[in-house]
């Protein structure tokens, strides 16, 4: 690995380890997101806080690290900018000042996804909203649109951007293990639950 993809790689994950999700609803006065429903830092444990706004905040702002990611460091070196989406990815789930403990990966995954193939952004957009709207689990909507991109990406001709989604989507299935049990049990917080 070169010195620049090293580089991208590391600014990447400096970007995406911002938990903007605590740092809102610090803000706001809200306390500390962990300490409520899965203890995540992302935008559907922001929304148990009952403000839609702030979760939505949080939903652009983790999205975007990874879209910045990708586009500043490919700004400077196209090659780069793979790498740096991945460092943003790792920066959001394991983020250096939480201790390593940040949150699922979802929405800078899909930051990420729309600086390298917005199409395909706009596919995992639908299918996510798909099944939101049909089943009202958000863990189970990202799971299944986790599992098109990577198929999406292959079709249209971008096997290295593929290869990576096929790695960040096998990451986003370990980190909702319990969401997938709990599915599994019938016992899982949908959309919009407060807790």
């Amino acid at each position: 690995m070169t010195y620049g993809l090293i580089l991208a790689l590391v600014f990447g994950y400096l970007l995406g380890s911002i938990p903007f999700g605590l740092l809102l609803t610090r803000a706001a006065g809200l306390g500390d997101v962990r300490k409520i429903g899965s203890g995540n830092i992302g935008a559907t444990n922001v929304l148990r806080t009952g403000n839609k706004g702030l979760a939505a905040a949080t939903l652009l702002l983790d999205a975007l690290k990874g879209t910045a990611a990708v586009l500043i460091a490919g700004h400077f070196a196209p090659e780069t900018a793979v790498w740096a989406g991945l460092g943003a990815f790792l920066g959001h789930l394991f983020p250096v000042w939480l201790g390593f403990k940040g949150g699922k990966g979802v929405a800078t995954y899909l930051g990420v996804l729309i600086g390298l193939a917005w199409q395909v952004a706009l596919i995992f957009a639908v299918v996510w909203l798909a099944m939101a709207f049909l089943f009202r689990y958000s863990s189970l909507a990202a799971l299944t649109a986790a599992v098109i991109v990577p198929i999406a990406l292959y079709f249209l001709s971008a096997p290295q951007i593929a290869v990576l989604f096929v790695v960040m989507s096998i990451i986003v299935f370990i980190k909702h293990r319990a969401n997938i049990s709990r599915l599994l049990a019938g016992t899982e917080g949908k959309i919009g639950a407060k807790g």
